[in-house]
């Protein structure tokens, strides 16, 4: 387990990019987002590991990712926020459908992160779609309920975050760390 490591999880539109680069200003270290690089990547060059493609492929880069990141991080010593986590990989097979490979089982069970995981719920104020973001408020939220329950299911503590400004996200979010 890394304790430096603190993932933010939850559905597609509800700001947890917003707040980690709110808080990579304030001088944190983050990892960003798999899906969308995934997703900007595919398109630029017509590759079929989308989610509306080839949702098993996609998964498999998106664990590639998270591990990649996982292992950039735990190199540091300071706190290091994750845009999502290895165990977001589960929660994307679950909530397609799909058979979760003993691999990737696996991978959420050995690479573990600080237990303390930020949850954005679906907020329907900021939430938008774009050509990234194609997840309608149905699924964004079916997607925040699927995260929750697979985080809770490898031990993982959840902090749900307030439906507040980025600042008093922020501030809520450095009162957590804080106190670990």
């Amino acid at each position: 387990m890394c304790d430096n490591m603190f993932v933010v999880t939850g559905g597609p539109g509800s700001g947890k990019s917003t707040l980690i680069d709110a808080l990579r200003d304030r001088g944190f270290a983050s990892m960003p987002e798999a899906g969308r690089a995934i997703i900007r990547d595919q398109v630029q060059i017509r590759g079929t590991a989308l989610p509306w493609a080839d949702k098993v492929m996609f998964a498999e880069l998106m664990l590639g990712w998270e591990l990649r990141s996982w292992h950039e991080a735990s190199a540091l010593e300071k706190p290091v926020l994750m845009d999502r986590g290895v165990p977001d990989v589960v929660g994307y097979l679950t909530l397609s459908g799909l058979r979760v490979p003993a691999h990737v089982e696996a991978a959420a069970k050995t690479y573990r992160y600080n237990r303390m995981v930020f949850i954005a719920p679906y907020w329907e104020d900021i939430f938008g779609q774009d050509a990234e973001r194609k997840q309608d408020h149905e699924e964004a939220e079916a997607t925040n309920r699927v995260m929750a329950d697979t985080y809770t299911r490898f031990g993982y503590q959840l902090v749900e975050l307030p439906t507040v400004s980025v600042g008093e996200r922020v501030a809520f979010v450095l009162d957590h760390l804080k106190a670990e």
